[in-house]
């Protein structure tokens, strides 16, 4: 009888992972063949593109929907006493995120809904926006919401005496916050994958949406430049349609070339350029010719530009080998690019002097170290969270979002150092990961040796911020 129920309890602890690990089929059969189709479209197009790191964007979706799945099978692994840990902390995490979308939902809504009325597709255009939000909304609120979560959680356990409790039986503070440390993990793993690709993309996407719903169309770029060198060519287009990867025509369009001595031998303006993807030829339409490189005599003396008459309504060039792919590459920014497209374009333009690589750079190391910073919230929050004293929480909770908010302003500063050229990229990027862990670390080691942590940190923060 006893075995019987043994066994009976150990499935039921493993019930959650089954669960998890069909969800997480389940997603990744439907969106992992819609990502490969994706990654094939951007080889297609972008001939130079690193093909290994954009043929990875499958495999890291479809690690990312079974990530739920290693959370509940640690669950299933951990000591009841663990198990009640993570209960405590998840309940909370889960209140807290959707405190934070929910309040982000409400304010964000508040000032799109106006352009969402603009257009007649409302409700779709919303739908998109918002479900195309999630990874970007998740990346940016997961430090706040694990913050908030273990200063709950542990705030709620240490006026319990249950912290107390639980170190009685001879449980230390690292190993009390150990499962905390596995959840801030999976959370960071989370954001990582969502920062590979899906995070950055979807804040172009999102603006396309909106221009899509005031305007009747979504353009990825405007007003981007983009020099041929092989053949002398210098591209300017106006806008670039969010689906121009379908066919759909470039708008405004000008075009100019030069002979070998760099002087301007033509001058195409054209409405709108269609790209065959099958013949790869172009197609413009509305065009208007100015030969730049016509002259009046004989003796090539004196120059005359001459419009080109007659031209038919549809002008073909067979033998242009650009593809929208790469025209807009330029005006692409270093925000709304992954870890691969990053990458890519960092190789593309590694003997271009006018592209920005420092804040390419940049940003391709901080979408690594990024997520490291949940990981950094969760080391910093939880000897602050835990309490022994009858003082109270006030003080551990105030001193916890007065430094992750410093933690959080930080990493724009060290951004913009990079950026700017004042630090290198690398340490640009994981300078906040390094100060929040030093941080963390010294308050850990306050804690195990038992000095008051408010009372040390007292003597360095003005008192005006500090609960008397």
């Amino acid at each position: 009888m006893n075995s019987a129920l043994q066994s009976y309890s150990v499935i039921f602890r493993f019930i959650p992972a089954l669960v998890f690990a069909v969800v997480g089929g389940l997603a990744s059969a439907y969106l992992t063949p819609l990502e490969s189709v994706n990654v094939a479209d951007q080889l297609a197009g972008f001939p130079d593109s690193h093909a290994a790191a954009h043929n990875l964007r499958p495999i890291v979706l479809s690690i990312i929907c079974f990530i739920p799945t290693l959370g509940a099978l640690y669950y299933g692994l951990c000591r009841s006493l663990d198990q009640y840990l993570i209960r405590q902390f998840l309940g909370a995490f889960c209140l807290c995120l959707s405190s934070l979308f929910a309040i982000w939902f409400i304010s964000d809504l508040t000032g799109k809904v106006g352009d969402f009325r603009e257009s007649n597709q409302a409700l779709e255009i919303a739908t998109q926006y918002y479900l195309a939000s999630l990874p970007k909304v998740f990346v940016e609120f997961a430090p706040f919401g694990l913050l908030l979560a273990l200063l709950l959680c542990l705030g709620k356990l240490s006026q319990g005496q249950e912290i107390v409790s639980m170190i009685q039986t001879g449980r230390g503070v690292p190993r009390l916050i150990f499962p905390f440390i596995i959840m801030g993990l999976l959370v960071s793993l989370i954001c990582l994958g969502f920062n590979y690709r899906w995070a950055p993309w979807s804040e172009s996407y999102r603006e396309g949406l909106i221009e899509k719903a005031k305007e009747g169309e979504a353009s990825q770029a405007r007003n981007v430049v983009y020099y041929e060198k092989d053949h002398r060519r210098l591209w300017w287009i106006g806008s670039f349609p969010d689906n121009y990867h379908k066919g759909a025509p470039l708008q405004q369009i000008i075009v100019r070339t030069f002979d070998e001595e760099g002087k301007p031998t033509l001058r195409l303006e054209a409405e709108s350029a269609e790209w065959n993807r099958e013949t790869t030829d172009w197609t413009f339409r509305g065009v208007n010719v100015l030969h730049l490189d016509e002259t009046l005599d004989t003796d090539r003396s004196q120059l005359m530009p001459r419009y080109e008459l007659n031209l038919p309504d549809v002008l073909v060039y067979q033998d242009w080998p650009e593809t929208p792919w790469q025209l807009i590459k330029p005006g692409l920014t270093a925000d709304s690019l992954g870890i691969p497209g990053l990458y890519s374009w960092l190789l593309a333009n590694d003997d271009l002097q006018w592209g920005n690589k420092r804040g390419f750079l940049t940003q391709w190391h901080y979408r690594w170290a990024q997520p490291g910073i949940c990981l950094a919230i969760v080391l910093l929050a939880a000897p602050l969270g835990i309490v022994f004293s009858r003082r109270g929480t006030a003080g551990g909770i105030a001193l916890a979002i007065f430094l992750s908010a410093g933690i959080m302003f930080s990493s724009t500063v060290f951004l913009a150092l990079g950026e700017s050229g004042y630090l290198h990229p690398a340490l640009a990027a994981w300078g906040t990961n390094i100060v929040a862990t030093s941080i963390a670390l010294i308050l850990i080691q306050r804690r195990l040796v038992g000095r008051p942590i408010y009372q040390t940190l007292r003597k360095f923060l003005p008192s005006s911020i500090l609960p008397v």
